[in-house]
């Protein structure tokens, strides 16, 4: 498991747990150093995992305002707290963060839901994403590619395995053009 992806992991974690507890911001730095102590030792990469945590606390009303526009048929309070925090973090990431490409970002959360949730928590997540993926502006979407490629260190920035599952996004993820 690559490093950004046991990062992500334990942003999952630590936002499913904090929405299970009832969103409370005191509860939150507690939470963050527990999962990152328990799940993380020896990670490189604790302050991606605290930017995204970050980033989707800070952005939690936009996030959950995209949910509610792209899964209408699912009020936010009844999609599983796995698929909904799965959520919220693919779209911090596409929408916000810009810090890896849009269908890695896709990919990874997708990922998640696989691993976390249920057995359609993927298909979910896919759908999701997918459309708000479709509705971003192909001059948007370009410049955005274009952004993070001059960001990414290939040694670094980006691993092996996300570069895989970049160059395999279309076979898993039918609703996005590649």
């Amino acid at each position: 498991m690559s490093n950004r992806h046991l990062a992500r992991s334990i942003a999952m974690q630590v936002l499913f747990e904090w929405d299970f507890r009832g969103k409370e911001q005191k509860s939150l730095g507690h939470i963050v150093e527990h999962d990152l102590t328990e799940f993380g030792a020896g990670l490189n990469e604790k302050d991606f995992t605290l930017s995204l945590v970050n980033g989707v606390i800070d952005n939690l009303e936009q996030i959950d305002a995209l949910i509610s526009q792209y899964a209408p048929s699912w009020p936010i309070e009844q999609i599983t707290n796995i698929d909904r925090n799965v959520l919220r973090l693919g779209i911090y990431e596409l929408k916000f963060a810009e810090e890896v490409p849009p269908k890695v970002a896709i990919n990874e959360a997708i990922e998640l839901a696989k691993s976390y949730g249920g057995p359609s928590s993927g298909k979910f997540v896919n759908g999701v994403l997918g459309s708000i993926y479709k509705d971003i502006p192909e001059d948007e979407k370009i410049a955005l590619e274009e952004k993070t490629k001059k960001k990414a260190d290939p040694l670094t920035e980006q691993s092996s395995g996300d570069k895989a599952k970049d160059e395999t996004l279309d076979e898993e993820t039918p609703n996005i053009e590649k």
